[in-house]
């Protein structure tokens, strides 16, 4: 789970993981999609590359 905002500067980066996720998916350079998506600041764009998703392996231990 992407966190909503920045841990750094407070802005809203939760509403640009799916979009950045599916173009580096597809092979794009993942500084063109940042620029393009308008993620600027250096703290942000950190936030998106180094973001791990792994709420699919973690939901397994919580069902039941």
């Amino acid at each position: 789970m992407i966190p909503v905002r920045c841990f750094s500067c407070g802005q809203v980066i939760g509403n640009k993981w799916e979009k950045f996720k599916a173009r580096v998916d597809n092979g794009e350079d993942p500084e063109k999609v940042l620029d393009d998506l308008g993620v600027k600041r250096y703290c942000c764009r950190r936030m998106l590359t180094s973001h791990i998703d792994l709420i699919d392996e973690v939901i397994e231990y919580g069902r039941k």
